[in-house]
């Protein structure tokens, strides 16, 4: 049995809904318009600093924070650096999450995770030696569960490999010491990484006759198994992780590998073009800040939220308030007043806001036009409650 908990011992999911989505399986469709080799629509934010990476994959939302540090290396292996990955899974995130406390779902992500990234090399731990024997980097990678709608192997796989192509470690010189120099001294360097491996999960129903990509959190309450499936653009199979559940057969798991192949060949060109546009953008800044000798604002900017739907169908809008376009691996600009919009005030509760407030300043005004005169106390009064329609306004966009 997987450590992964799923099935009809779920309270969360009723009989009645189980049915349901068993039932649209069988069809071919899936209960949020989906068809069964469609992800949902991914968002890309790049923080401030780099290595700071907020993936949004539907509703499940992922932030990774990378760092680094120079420490003495093993005595067995003076010539390598170190790579660390750590999860934490906030209690807000879902109610099966405890603050402090690891699962077992928790331990087999990372194991997951961090197995794609070791044991395929794709990260060169001999490129982090400074001096051997003596100093080298320690990355560490932080990946927090913010929101667990399903799926967060592929969710955390995209992104901690985004994270770490994103990162830049500060320079270093050598000579009779070690220096360390800051951003302003010298360029941070980015790491060396040989590809780029990622996650494509499957769950499976109906012993094995069906499967879907990227399940949501009902799906994966109603399955009877998942199988992962790791590989880069270059079509080699960097690892399998399946931990339970239904038998499958040779045949099965072949075909599966052959989608995840267009699967991760759709979401390598979108992080390759994220992480393209951001470093472009970092560059005009500091050309900007050169020539001006001041500071400009950060890259998580408007511009720097990237939205696409892969491999979805045309006009179906999501659970993120946005549209898939029909070709997959197009990336999509959201609206600009929705990048504005907190994550849990959907634009339609918005305009109730907005509305609102505009009655508010109406009837401010419709008072004071229907006494005939106003003294200084009503104009005072109508500026407040103008005043305040407007707080309103603002304290929700």
């Amino acid at each position: 049995m997987s450590l992964f908990q799923y099935g009809p011992k779920d309270e969360l999911v009723s009989r009645n809904e189980r049915e349901f989505i068993e039932e649209s399986l069988r069809e071919g469709l899936r209960v949020d318009g989906r068809a069964v080799f469609d992800y949902r629509a991914l968002r890309i934010t790049f923080g401030k600093e780099h290595g700071q990476v907020q993936i949004q994959l539907g509703r499940t939302r992922i932030y990774v924070v990378t760092t680094c540090k120079v420490i003495e290396p093993l005595p067995d292996r003076g010539t390598e650096g170190f790579f660390t990955f750590a999860v934490d899974f906030s209690p807000i995130a879902s109610p099966k999450f405890e603050a402090g406390r690891k699962t077992a779902e928790g331990i087999e992500l990372g194991r997951i995770i961090e197995r794609g990234l070791r044991e395929s090399r794709a990260i060169d731990t001999e490129a982090l030696c400074i001096v051997a024997g003596e100093k080298v980097w320690s990355i560490r990678l932080d990946v927090h569960v913010m929101d667990d709608n399903g799926n967060l192997v592929d969710a955390c796989s995209i992104a901690a490999i985004t994270a770490l192509y994103h990162f830049r470690r500060p320079d270093i010189t050598i000579g009779e010491t070690v220096t360390v120099h800051s951003i302003t001294e010298k360029p941070p360097v980015p790491l060396s990484i040989h590809h780029m491996p990622l996650c494509v999960t499957f769950a499976i129903f109906q012993d094995g006759d069906v499967a879907i990509v990227d399940p949501n959190w009902k799906e994966e309450r109603v399955m009877e198994g998942r199988i992962t499936l790791i590989l880069n653009i270059h079509k080699e199979l960097c690892g399998v992780q399946k931990a339970g559940g239904v038998p499958l057969s040779p045949e099965a798991i072949l075909k599966m590998a052959k989608i995840a192949m267009v699967k991760v060949k759709e979401l390598t060109h979108i992080l390759q073009v994220a992480l393209k546009e951001d470093e472009q953008k970092r560059k005009e800044e500091r050309k900007e800040r050169g020539s001006t000798g001041g500071t400009t604002k950060s890259a998580i900017a408007d511009d720097s939220l990237m939205v696409a739907g892969i491999g979805a169908q045309a006009g179906f809008e999501n659970d993120t308030m946005m549209f898939y376009d029909g070709n997959a691996s197009v990336a999509v600009q959201e609206d600009t007043i929705a990048r504005y919009l907190p994550p849990s005030m959907p634009s339609e509760r918005f305009k109730e806001f907005e509305e609102f407030a505009d009655t508010l300043k109406k009837s401010a005004k419709g008072t004071s036009g229907g006494l005939g005169e106003s003294d200084d106390s009503d104009e005072s009064d109508e500026e407040e409650e103008e005043e305040g329609a407007d707080m309103l306004v603002d304290e929700f966009a």
